[in-house]
């Protein structure tokens, strides 16, 4: 940390204010009050930091241990330009480019004069009033009245009962996030003279009635002098420690357990060895006490659950997901920057360790002590009684049958490796020959001039085995991820999902033809894995983001002017004309039983009848047109009049009306381009026309689009362009139709 100007302890009113490349530093350098980024985000905070001691360095002593206080913890700075000052009321804020950031210092009073800050040996910041002599006159506010999730010698916990206030703690939801997590310590309302730790409101644990110097639950601890004051007014604990030890605290940390630095710890309700003075749990049967989580590292393989970004789960909260799921085996953050959200698999679900992966999963386990021992013992007596009855019951038509199921079991699995071997050779064959793969390298599993086969092992490493910060979308057959080589090539990785219905045929067709295409408004595929289940496509990973980033976004989409459109519709037009070429004029038209595709770009007889053709392509890409001139999405609602409609019954409609320049984006706000965009709305209208026969071919559309003395027809009335509610969120279709031949096909959308 660069430090502007000379080190200081305090700002003053009106002047100094604390910027984000600056800090103030306690007058004995034991505290600084800094901005600062957790983990690998790049919000910022501002808080109150230990200034790492020489006796432990500040490689062995991460940020969150040395960071005690949080003043916007709930509320980030989005970039550096964060500044903290006193105003000329002498209110302590903090603000940005964004404007005013919400912090606890809001709740700090207003100065009548002259006002300071002072950031305090013993880590506490002051909000002084001062005298006109500039001696203090009285202290306005303190960060030792609002701590975060830390306390400190000389602070207290507990509740002042004349002015409502709880000194209290509420841990960070992970050591990556310090925002306000599900677990908060501090005195007890009803007024006994305890300290309770809440669990989302509940309570969770108690340190029992103070007596005697200590609480009824909590045993000894190793340092510090601990009181409870306890009158009419107050109630609240408050220790203190010998001037020879600095570096001591008691935090409550994202999973409920208070605990420090040297400190012992206290309030671990955890599943196997609760503390004293927890409430009991409220656990499934099938949930023994021999049963804990295991910290690993590595991946899962299979599918897990996913809880979604709205629920904001902590580590903790994802643990009790689990426990109430008899069929959870282990439980893991969904994002390794953050350690939020919660991902749970089921016991079809495997776990690898791996060294190649950094993302911490907690797998159920089960103890192997004497008393564990005798439990399963007992329960293996009862099964084998239970197996002896059932056998002698239905005898050998019994065993007959259990016999069959395991044969089929095996028969099957047998069937899905050997047609998986046999769709492996083929590829090797008509592609070119294999090589060798080593992960500590950055080539192959076996190499192909073209097309590599990568293992699940080496997936599972690149995306940190499918990391929900790592996902760039979701598409019709599965979700895409970016992921890294370990020579740090980036790719994108679509993970079918299992309910797609691509098969191996289907799946071998798309990498050989995706294999031989080579444009430069094409995507290159570069690998592929197959291993159980599991179909993984591999691509080259395009870093400028899709299109719909930047085009559906209010502020990004003014990135795109009009020069950059155009070059975006003429470049997709010239890919889907080679694409044509590459398949010929005898493919016009197939059926097909399953219609797969996203709302809003399949034509009507595909989605209707299942009919698929290249006359679909030139529908999807008038579509898209559509979009690019008009910044809008087709399945979204658009009112014109009394009636609401999508894009195509907008566009349809201002043609008629002799105003097509108004589906024009508000954002190009570009004359001199008006008939260039007029010509583009004139194509996509023709592309979208209800009958095939109707629509240009993708030939007559890139003449269309750039040879401006070519004279355009009018258009004909589209479908589908009358909307009674708004698609968003519902893009994916899938639907059944029966009809003969089966084709996969991929419908384009703006991405």
């Amino acid at each position: 940390m660069v430090c502007a100007g000379a080190e200081r302890d305090s700002i003053l009113r009106g002047r100094q204010p604390l910027r984000d490349w600056e800090y103030l530093s306690s007058a004995n350098k034991v505290f600084k009050l800094e901005y600062f980024s957790p983990g690998n985000s790049k919000v910022r905070y501002l808080g109150i930091c230990y200034n790492t001691p020489p006796d432990y360095g500040e490689a062995n002593l991460p940020l969150y241990d040395r960071t005690v206080w949080v003043a916007n913890r709930n509320n980030p700075i989005a970039d550096a330009s964060g500044s903290l000052f006193i105003d000329t009321d002498g209110k302590l804020k903090i603000t940005s480019r964004g404007g005013d950031i919400t912090s606890v210092f809001n709740s700090a009073p207003v100065a009548s004069n002259d006002a300071s800050a002072i950031l305090l040996d013993n880590g506490n910041f002051v909000l002084r009033e001062l005298n006109p002599d500039g001696s203090v006159n009285q202290t306005l506010w303190q960060s030792f009245d609002y701590a975060t999730d830390t306390i400190l010698p000389g602070m207290r916990m507990g509740i002042n009962f004349k002015t409502g206030h709880q000194w209290s703690l509420t841990g960070w939801i992970s050591k990556e996030s310090p925002s306000s997590g599900s677990f908060t310590i501090g005195g007890d309302p009803n007024g006994t003279n305890q300290l309770i730790i809440w669990y989302k409101g509940n309570v969770y644990w108690t340190t029992g009635i103070w007596n005697n110097g200590r609480f009824a639950n909590l045993a000894k601890l190793l340092d510090g002098d601990f009181s409870f004051v306890s009158n009419e007014n107050e109630k609240y604990l408050t220790y203190s420690v010998n001037e020879n030890i600095s570096f001591l605290y008691y935090r409550i940390d994202p999973s409920g357990i208070v605990m420090g630095i040297v400190l012992g710890s206290f309030g671990d309700c955890s599943f196997s060895k609760p503390d004293g003075g927890c409430v009991k749990k409220t656990l499934p049967d099938c949930r023994k006490p021999d049963y804990w989580f295991e910290s690993r590292v590595g991946y899962m393989r299979g599918d897990g659950y996913r809880f979604g970004e709205s629920y904001n789960l902590s580590i903790f909260e994802c643990q009790e997901k689990c426990e109430q799921n008899c069929s959870c085996v282990a439980y893991a953050s969904r994002t390794t920057q953050y350690g939020t959200g919660c991902e749970i698999w089921n016991k079809e679900t495997n776990f690898y360790a791996s060294g190649y992966a950094d993302r911490e999963i907690f797998v159920l386990k089960r103890d192997t002590g004497s008393e564990s021992t005798y439990v399963r013992e007992k329960h293996k007596l009862a099964a084998r009684k239970w197996w002896i009855w059932l056998i002698t019951a239905f005898g050998g038509t019994t065993l007959l049958a259990f016999t069959t199921f395991c044969f089929f079991n095996v028969r099957v699995k047998g069937m899905v490796r050997t047609k998986a071997r046999i769709l492996l050779n083929e590829l090797e064959d008509t592609i070119t020959a294999p090589g060798k793969y080593s992960q500590s390298s950055d080539t192959m599993d076996k190499k192909m001039s073209q097309v590599n086969i990568f293992s699940f092992e080496s997936i599972a490493m690149a995306t940190n085995n499918f990391a929900d910060e790592n996902k760039l979308g979701q598409g019709g057959f599965g979700p895409v991820y970016k992921g890294a080589l370990p020579g740090g090539q980036e790719i994108a990785i679509k993970r079918l999902s299992r309910s797609s219905g691509q098969g191996l045929t289907e799946f071998k067709n798309e990498i050989q033809l995706i294999a031989k295409l080579q444009h430069t408004n094409l995507v290159r595929i570069l690998g592929c894995c197959i291993q159980g289940e599991e179909k993984i496509l591999v691509y080259e990973y395009m870093p400028n983001k899709s299109l719909d980033f930047f085009l559906f976004d209010s502020s990004r989409g003014e990135l795109l002017n009009w020069t950059d459109r155009m070059n975006i519709i003429e470049g997709v037009a010239q890919g889907l004309l080679y694409l044509h070429k590459i398949f010929g004029v005898q493919q016009t038209e197939a059926n097909t039983k399953r219609i797969v595709g996203t709302y809003g770009y399949m034509s009507p007889e595909y989605a209707i009848k299942g009919i698929v053709s290249m006359k679909s392509d030139v529908f999807s890409f008038g579509v898209l047109l559509l979009e690019i001139v008009s910044g809008k999405r087709n399945h979204s609602s658009h009112p014109l009049g009394h009636h609401p409609f999508n894009l195509i019954g907008l566009a349809w409609e201002l043609w008629m009306e002799g105003r097509v320049l108004e589906l024009m984006d508000s954002r190009l706000d570009d004359s001199s381009h008006e008939d260039e965009i007029m010509r583009c709305i004139n194509v996509g209208l023709l592309c979208v026309q209800d009958q095939p026969g109707d629509r240009p071919s993708m030939t007559d559309v890139v003449s269309m689009l750039t040879n401006s003395t070519v004279q355009l027809p009018a258009p004909k009335q589209p479908s589908f362009f009358t909307e009674s509610s708004s698609q968003e969120g519902k893009s994916e279709i899938t639907t059944e139709n029966y009809c003969s031949n089966i084709l996969s096909i991929s419908v384009m959308e703006a991405r």
